[in-house]
């Protein structure tokens, strides 16, 4: 066992002993009663569109202050838009330690509804399922999280820490109007030590839990884009300087690069804790890359077969889109390419262009930035009593190890790690085969299994207590 396991042990250990005796010291709560209340706002909260775009977050807003001010909460709606507010509240604490946040975004992306089964805002309940858009993208978070505020305050939770609810806009693209304006307007009241959010999840196999995964980082989305140049001329006379080319050449490039390999605190772990789970082969594959002596083979199969652990590995580069020529019979002078960028949050964005442009090789394609709604830098520790609280949990309500991960997407817990806020995605279990299937967030048949929301709820709420209770 490593040096760093054993110390993820021994607080683990901690952890789970103080999370058991927090527990006990907590009224008998009726889970079924719960539970049957969790359905009915999650469900609730499927039901209203709020899709972004072209974003109107409103309904759900106004039924979160309805629920929590009927509790007696004071929430506040604050907003830079009247049909985009973001819904806050706190439950006070003695003030011995910061606050925690819990967060989660009330916007979903589109739908198209032709391509439901069951209507995308109907909140459909079928085998056990909850089906509808929004399931596993962020409404499920929002129950949860709706939920612990609620039953803290009707247990009477004495608390160490001030624990804020922040019901946030516009995080499918349109951060301007959610975490951006409350951050650079609002940021006194959401400011906190640790932060629960999206991001995370349990993953399930054949209907078993595997690991979990929590994230604690995330990559940083940018754009390039690469312009050819080149003489325009007849289609019946081929050109070498044929800007086409040139950029097919360069985007071919481009993907076959593969960029310097680099780990941070979270890769690393999490390639350790993975191999401790994986069969032989798996797992000295992802040992080998620990290892700069053995990483490059280990890396050529990843490419190939495990492509999302390539990415967690490096800065990557995904081409995407080509815009060229306007009909067949002309060379154009330009062709325009670009460039999926997701960089790792050290990265030194120039000297990573720098790179590119020697990939490429070729003076007439022209390599820069394009805009994008991006995020800033930010990584959080795993070496704090939130992240041992939120592993304890992971043991005890679902057995398995927790492996920290740095998302190859991108949240709004960026803005808030940016600030010094330590955060954490959690979230529930997921069948890996869902995504496939068509199952999974942002596809046409979203879904989740009501008995993981709840077992999802019991465990948010135990690590809440964890992390907030007076101990």
């Amino acid at each position: 066992m490593s040096i760093n396991n054993r110390f993820f042990s021994r607080a683990v250990l901690v952890s789970a002993i103080t999370l058991s005796l927090a527990s006990q010291a907590v009224a008998q709560q009726d889970w079924d009663a719960i539970n049957e209340e969790t359905l009915r706002h999650f469900r609730a909260l499927l039901q209203f569109d709020t899709s972004d775009p072209p974003g109107r977050e409103l309904p759900a807003a106004e039924y979160l202050r309805d629920v929590l001010e009927a509790e007696g909460f004071e929430v506040e709606m604050l907003a830079n838009n009247d049909e985009r507010p973001n819904v806050v509240t706190r439950l006070k604490g003695n003030g011995s330690k910061e606050p925690l946040l819990i967060m989660a975004h009330t916007d979903t992306v589109n739908v198209d509804p032709a391509k439901w089964t069951f209507p995308p805002f109907s909140a459909t309940v079928d085998g056990g399922y909850v089906y509808g858009r929004g399931a596993v993208d962020d409404k499920d978070n929002l129950a949860a999280g709706l939920m612990v505020m609620l039953e803290l305050k009707r247990q009477g939770i004495k608390l160490d820490r001030d624990v804020i609810f922040l019901a946030e806009s516009g995080e499918e693209g349109a951060t301007e109007f959610g975490i951006e304006f409350m951050i650079n307007e609002h940021f006194d009241k959401i400011e906190s030590e640790f932060c629960l959010a999206e991001g995370g999840s349990v993953a399930r196999v054949n209907r078993e839990v595997q690991y979990a995964g929590i994230q604690s980082v995330e990559k940083i989305p940018y754009q390039i884009n690469l312009t050819a140049t080149g003489v325009a001329g007849h289609g019946s006379v081929p050109l070498q300087t044929n800007p086409v080319v040139r950029l097919a050449k360069a985007m071919a490039a481009v993907a076959d690069w593969p960029s310097p390999i680099r780990l941070n605190e979270t890769t690393a772990a999490y390639f350790e804790r993975l191999a401790g789970i994986s069969p032989p082969d798996a797992a000295a594959r992802y040992l080998a890359v620990l290892d700069p002596a053995t990483q490059a083979e280990a890396d050529e199969y990843f490419r190939e077969f495990e492509p999302r652990h390539a990415s967690m590995l490096r800065s990557s580069l995904s081409p995407n889109i080509i815009d060229a020529g306007y009909r067949i019979n002309v060379i154009p002078s330009e062709a325009r390419g670009f460039v999926d960028f997701r960089a790792l949050p050290d990265e030194d964005i120039e000297a990573f262009l720098d790179q590119v442009r020697e990939v490429i090789n070729d003076p007439a394609v022209e390599v820069a930035l394009g805009a994008r709604n991006t995020r800033p830098r930010g990584e959080a520790r795993l070496n704090t009593p939130a992240f041992s609280a939120i592993e304890a949990g992971i043991t005890k309500h679902y057995g398995v190890v927790t492996l920290p991960t740095m998302s190859t997407g991108a949240t709004d817990m960026a803005y808030l790690r940016n600030k010094g806020i330590e955060c954490y995605g959690i979230g529930p279990a997921i069948d890996r085969e869902d995504a496939a299937l068509g199952f999974g967030a942002h596809s046409d048949q979203e879904r989740i299994l009501i008995s993981e929301l709840n077992r999802f709820v019991r465990f948010h709420w135990d690590i809440v207590l964890q992390i907030a209770a007076e101990q």
